[in-house]
């Protein structure tokens, strides 16, 4: 509470002998000084405690005024409010975080009349606004009630000081009275100024009697929900007390509540049947025993309850026989899935082990691609061709490790975690459970599911996996987890190094048409209502839409355009436009999808000096992108643009130094450098860029900049490069050369040592494209550019 002194008040009052015409402004946030109130300030921002230090030694009175908004820094007159107080300074202190602590006493209201400084600190021409006080009856009887009402609030309020009440007795007059109050109830900010702002005694103790009654009936109705709920508890505590003497009575007479025999009798027989291991069925056996001796109505009763049907309904020993009849999970497999022959060998070669060792541990497979590949629907495919249940969670965005290990039973509302709630969903102990998203795994205070995973993906640890609220292990190892991910980037080290990992590379044109034939006009004619006799699909349709409206490494764009003209054919056939049967050709296509929307990288190739393409690998497959670099006088300074990472800042770098030191071999100034500013821009600048295998286009782009020769326009690179003019190996080749053949590429430079991955990318990519593989920097100039001039 803030203090009245108002002995205190008038001796400082008459020290300073009235307030200056001008007076030193400090701002205040979230408080409003009245008069005649004593409020400690912390004072920490630099112009306010530079005003202090310049004005203090000569007069100890300030104006404090509040700011409109308290969240800004540096206020201007505009952001503060027009009336305040003067106040006198009674004491400094200096804190060691090196704020002042102060200790001020209100005056008297002041009104601004005009700012005559701003910087370094507020100086401001200030003027007193006098009370407007009319004494009579009225306002003695609205002050004696404004007293009485606010000695009331007090009462009612367990934090007000002892000497709260005594104080307000003490204060004489009806403006300080109001103003005490006014400053020490829970107002608003804006509630605060406007009183400070009424010059009008009469209305503002109005207004503070208004403030006051209100929240004298809020501490009114909390007194008695108080009251309320200490008779509640009484009341509770009463009924148990008879509840456990009717309990000792029936006990005495030899009956029991109703239903309560039954009820464990019945859950009894339902663990004995899921055939728990020994020492979850001695767990078990503990809390059933505990649930006998429990009344109903108790809250651990029902909580009891819960753990034993979830352990009940576990399966425990139930297990789906496996299909491993290979031929038949093939022909599944090739049903719903074109390609992805990897996958299929891996999973084939699984049921083979299977048939030779039943009990044989599951693997930990995770699929690793470009959205809309099929990773998802694969693990449903998978569960098929096994004859299995299947199960599928996405981890994208969990960040409690609750979620993975359950909660302990000690918390109210406490369950089982993901794993074991999918468990007991799919009522067998050898589901396939598919974990979606794995790289979207988040870490907060509550943990890091990643890794809780750790023990679940481990196959010498998740034979007995102890789920929290279980507390008991259960066995995971016949579980077949099938994690997916778009980039193992973010994925733990400890993580990764349990699962096998499986790479699915983005589909080829070719591959895009089969599945579009295959899979996706049949999907999307039944789920538009559509028959063979209403529309048919042309080879040059989907080619066009492949071609001119969708790139991506996936099928879901082009599925989704599919379904727009799917769409479009539908509400025709409704308003029986279309009789015959619809020929969906290109002509159809672009009248139903509009112009083309994708500009291939092959109509932006360039023979002008200075431009490289380049090709990245991104979580959404591969991307071509070109590097461009310019010359200009200057200093010799470098500037790069286009949202490019640190590593491709370094790449730029590094191929300079290499440019530099092999100037003399390639005729050039080397002094040249020194007087010429170099600018590396890389287009799609909202694209964030980054990554070491664009290093050989950055000297590529450079070396055409100063020797003036083009780089050939149908070639794309990537690689690495050192100091020592080395190409070293990058990852994602299979996906850059599927971008290089989308963007009309011919040839792709890439690493020597990435000679190895060349039997891994799709036949054919391997027909259209010719590949280049490159030692070092000197292989890669006569491989990229057109021509070598000679000085």
């Amino acid at each position: 509470m803030v203090d009245a002194s108002v002995d205190l008040a008038m001796a400082h009052a008459a020290s300073v002998g009235g307030i200056p015409d001008e007076l030193p402004i400090l701002p205040i946030r979230d408080i409003v000084m009245f008069p005649g109130t004593v409020m400690p300030l912390v004072v920490g921002r630099p112009p306010s405690m530079r005003m202090l230090e310049t004005c203090l030694p000569e007069s100890k009175v300030i104006g404090l005024v509040t700011q409109v908004a308290a969240e800004v820094e540096e206020p201007t007159p505009e952001e503060m409010y027009t009336v305040g107080t003067a106040a006198v300074v009674l004491k400094t202190i200096r804190q060691p975080d090196d704020t002042i602590s102060l200790i001020t006493h209100g005056l008297h209201r002041i009104a601004i009349k005009k700012y005559t400084q701003a910087d370094p600190f507020f100086l401001a021409k200030v003027e007193p606004i006098a009370e407007q006080l009319q004494q009579d009856k009225k306002l003695e009887a609205a002050v004696k009630n404004l007293r009485e009402t606010s000695m009331d609030l007090i009462a009612l309020t367990p934090t007000a000081p002892e000497q709260a009440q005594t104080v307000i007795i003490n204060i004489d007059g009806a403006g300080p009275l109001a103003d005490f109050l006014a400053a020490n109830l829970n107002l608003e900010l804006e509630e605060k100024q406007d009183l400070l702002e009424e010059p009008n005694v009469r209305k503002r103790v109005r207004a503070v009697q208004l403030a006051v009654s209100r929240q004298l009936e809020i501490a009114r109705l909390q007194q008695k929900i108080n009251d309320d709920v200490q008779s509640t508890i009484t009341d509770s505590q009463r009924k148990f007390y008879l509840r456990e003497q009717l309990r000792a009575i029936q006990k005495e007479l030899g009956e029991v509540e109703p239903g309560t025999t039954e009820q464990i009798d019945e859950l009894r027989e339902q663990l004995n049947e899921a055939k728990l291991p020994e020492a979850a069925m001695a767990e078990a056996e503990r809390e059933l025993r505990r649930l006998e001796s429990i009344p109903q109505a108790s809250p651990e009763y029902s909580v009891i309850l819960t753990y034993l049907e979830t352990m009940a309904e576990l399966p425990w020993s139930v297990e789906s026989d496996d299909n491993l009849n290979l031929d038949r999970a093939q022909e599944i497999l090739d049903r719903d899935h074109h390609g992805l022959d990897k996958i299929k060998r891996r999973l084939i070669e699984y049921l083979g082990v299977r048939k030779l060792n039943p009990k044989g541990r599951s693997p930990i497979l995770c699929l690793v691609g470009p959205p809309g590949v099929g990773k998802t629907s694969l693990g449903q495919s998978i569960a098929d061709a096994l004859g299995r249940s299947f199960s599928r969670m996405s981890f994208g965005g969990i960040r409690d490790e609750a979620e993975i290990r359950g909660h302990r039973r000690t918390y109210i509302g406490s369950m089982p975690g993901r794993i074991i709630q999918e468990m007991r969903r799919c009522k067998t102990r050898n589901p396939v459970m598919m974990l979606d998203e794995i790289d979207k795994l988040g870490a907060d205070f509550r943990g890091d599911p990643a890794s809780a995973l750790l023990e679940v993906l481990d196959p010498r640890q998740n034979g007995a996996f102890v789920d929290r609220y279980l507390d008991v292990p259960f066995d995971l190892s016949q579980v077949l987890f099938i994690a997916t991910a778009n980039y193992m980037d973010p994925v733990p080290p400890a993580l990764r190094d349990r699962m096998e990992v499986i790479e699915m590379p983005g589909y080829t044109d070719q591959e895009k048409l089969q599945i579009a034939k295959r899979y996706l006009v049949p999907r999307q004619m039944k789920e538009h209502g559509l028959k063979r006799t209403h529309c048919k699909w042309g080879v040059d349709a989907i080619k066009l839409i492949i071609d001119a409206y969708t790139r991506e490494a996936g099928v879901r764009s082009l599925e989704r355009q599919i379904g727009a003209v799917c769409r479009h054919i539908a509400a025709k056939v409704a308003q029986r436009k279309y009789r015959k049967v619809r020929a969906v050709d290109e002509k159809l296509v672009r009248q139903t999808l509009g112009p083309q929307k994708i500009v291939r990288e092959g109509a932006l190739k360039t023979t002008q000096p200075g431009v490289a393409t380049a090709l990245a690998y991104t979580p959404v497959g591969g991307e071509v992108l070109f590097v461009e670099a310019a010359k200009f006088p200057g200093k010799g300074s470098v500037q790069l643009t286009g949202h490019i990472g640190n590593v491709m800042k370094e790449s730029v770098h590094a191929a300079l130094t290499l440019v530099k030191g092999r100037a003399k071999k390639m005729g050039l100034d080397a002094d040249a450098f020194s007087k010429t500013d170099i600018h590396v821009h890389v287009p799609a600048g909202a694209v964030p860029k980054d990554g070491p295998s664009a290093g050989v286009a950055m000297f590529s782009a450079l070396t055409s900049l100063f020797t003036d020769v083009p780089v050939r326009s149908d070639v794309a690179m990537t690689g690495e490069i050192s100091l020592r003019g080395l190409v070293l190996p990058i990852g994602g080749l299979k996906e850059k050369t599927l971008a290089a053949m989308r963007a009309g590429i011919t040839t792709v430079i890439a690493p020597a040592l990435n000679k190895k991955d060349l039997p891994e990318i799709a036949p054919e990519v391997r027909k259209k494209l010719k590949f280049e593989f490159v030692e070092n920097v000197d292989d890669l100039l006569r491989a990229a550019l057109q021509e070598r001039k000679t000085r």
